[in-house]
């Protein structure tokens, strides 16, 4: 099952994707985010032990490894939703690891999840809307008078969610209900309020669970152009493995809690321990 994004080139904007080169991340900038030493348990249960991890701006930096490797947990670490018992995560030179996960969304560190997150009975612009919420400088009695600034708000806000549906290809969609999309479309939508948090970093945990080529390759092609037309870093757990090595710059590798290996994709590839762990016949 190959997704390569060149062979979708029906547009300008996907042939440019397609002819990104694929770089080391150490060409691709600073280091953006990084967690440093993470230790993380449920009783005795050991989710994470010693990991570190690089995001560097612009990269696509994956996380891959089998089920029950700790790719969510670290994921939910970086996001603020688990709180490890030791070690640091860093962002904007600070260690925000104290920091809540409203904190760390206003501040840049934008989620998706494996599942659906989106309000079925709103439209696809009033979901992404609903995005920028944490950006929003007046409150209620401002709505209520509806001053002469929650009306300049309310337009720049609405300008700049017609901006992402156009991004994501979902100008004809924009006020039909999310209930009523494919499974695709809905995911995409989900990642349109995502990019309404104005992310400095996207953390996407398995955003293709589910989809179909077509709609993989889709997705593909917008996460490439959210690194290159957008300059934002991407953090990706996913488990489809051509996907990963198309559009990836550098790929952590997990097993049991613990960082296996590390380095550009084709490297990974062809790590002796990557194999045995979670790649096996894929090599042949």
């Amino acid at each position: 099952m190959t997704v390569a994004v060149e062979e979708r080139g029906k547009s300008t904007r996907e042939e440019a994707s397609s002819t990104v080169p694929q770089h080391d991340a150490a060409d691709r900038g600073p280091v953006v985010l990084e967690a440093r030493g993470l230790e993380l348990s449920f009783g005795a249960v050991r989710a994470l032990h010693a990991v570190d991890l690089e995001v560097r701006g612009t990269s696509i930096q994956s996380v891959i490894g089998p089920n029950g490797a700790g790719k969510s947990s670290l994921l939910n670490c970086l996001s603020g939703f688990y709180r490890p018992q030791a070690g640091a995560v860093i962002y904007g030179g600070r260690n925000i690891i104290r920091w809540s996960p409203h904190a760390r969304a206003k501040a840049g560190l934008a989620r998706t999840f494996q599942g659906i997150q989106t309000y079925p009975s709103m439209t696809v612009r009033e979901n992404i809307l609903a995005g920028l919420h944490v950006h929003m400088r007046t409150g209620l009695l401002d709505a209520l008078a509806y001053w002469p600034r929650t009306r300049a708000e309310e337009q720049r806000f609405k300008g700049e969610a017609e901006e992402i549906i156009e991004f994501l290809e979902l100008e004809e969609l924009r006020h039909e209900p999310v209930g009523s999309l494919s499974y695709g479309m809905r995911k995409r939508v989900d990642l349109g309020r995502a990019l309404a948090l104005r992310p400095k970093v996207l953390i996407m945990d398995e955003p293709m669970a589910g989809m179909s080529v077509d709609e993989k390759g889709d997705l593909a092609r917008f996460i490439l152009d959210i690194r290159d037309a957008r300059k934002i870093p991407v953090v990706l757990v996913e488990h489809d493995m051509e996907v990963v090595m198309d559009i990836s710059d550098a790929v952590t590798v997990m097993d049991w809690g613990r960082v296996i290996a590390s380095g550009p994709p084709q490297q990974v590839r062809g790590d002796p321990k990557v194999i045995a762990a979670y790649l096996g016949q894929a090599k042949r």
